[in-house]
């Protein structure tokens, strides 16, 4: 027999998100009482048990609801002498069920262990983010600099890591590597993940200039509208550490589903729609 919380575990650490049906409530006669518990995962398979019958079968269909909106529901059954007889379950009553989404801890990637990445690794980690530093010089990436990293991976080059990062729809990637090179490798790469956040560092030249030389590379334009940048909310940031604070509170905004990216997405999306009048001049 599956344990629950066992498989709660499991399912965090491999990146798939679920949802659990607690009973919270019960009056009357019914198969089940309080702490009953079920646990959904987004295939539709479940663990667990909160009585069975319509009322189970409607739960169920609630927490898949909430596997993809994310927002926790309570629900309360009253089920009478007819509903308990047609269902099979042979009882009658009153159930209250709170429904609660269960997703993997979000992980950062940070490219790049430089002076912005310091803080930037410090302050995500005390936020609840598992930060994952990496870069192609391991005088720069190792647990001296960066104590508060979940992991650290140290390369040669960067096309060595990226075999190594398991990026999903809760991961969120930082781009703030030492040069222009590196910084499109690593974007080459992140935009055909799905990551669900792609952060770049730099001024709006040298933005531009990344966004043509990812589109000559053949990838669609249409992907880099998943990148925000200039990275970080607009508070005045100067120092590295000030940055680091901006970015982080763009990253709490989106892992909370706050809408405080329109500027930068409008940003974005008028870098993208320049590339794509040049090309199509030519």
């Amino acid at each position: 027999m599956v344990d629950i919380y066992e498989e709660i575990v499991r399912l965090r650490k491999s990146g798939e998100p679920a949802a659990l049906v607690s009973l919270i409530g019960a009056k009357g006669s019914l198969p089940r009482k309080d702490a009953a518990k079920m646990l959904v995962r987004r295939d539709g398979s479940f663990v667990g048990s909160i009585g069975g019958g319509c009322t189970e079968a409607e739960a169920w269909q609630h927490a898949r609801k909430v596997i993809e909106s994310g927002e926790a529901t309570a629900l309360t059954f009253h089920l009478t002498q007819d509903d308990a007889a047609e269902s099979g379950l042979l009882c009658g009553g009153t159930m209250e069920v709170y429904i609660e989404p269960i997703y993997p801890d979000p992980v950062l990637y940070i490219f790049g262990a430089g002076h912005i990445a310091q803080p930037l690794c410090k302050i995500a980690s005390m936020v609840g983010f598992q930060v994952v530093v990496a870069d192609d010089r391991p005088m720069f990436a190792n647990r001296d600099r960066f104590p508060d990293a979940h992991e650290i991976l140290a390369e040669n080059d960067f096309e060595e890591i990226f075999p190594k990062v398991k990026v999903n729809e809760y991961s969120y990637i930082v781009i703030v590597t030492r040069g222009h090179r590196h910084d499109l490798t690593v974007l080459r790469w992140a935009v055909q993940t799905d990551a669900r956040y792609i952060g770049l560092v730099g001024s709006k030249r040298k933005i531009a200039i990344l966004f043509k030389e990812v589109e000559q590379a053949g990838i669609q334009v249409e992907r880099m509208d998943r990148i925000y940048t200039p990275i970080g909310l607009e508070i005045g940031s100067e120092t590295p550490e000030e940055i680091a604070v901006s970015v982080a509170a763009e990253l709490i905004a989106l892992r909370k589903a706050v809408d405080v990216s329109s500027l930068t997405k409008s940003r974005v999306r008028e870098m993208i729609e320049k590339v794509r009048e040049k090309s199509l001049a030519k």
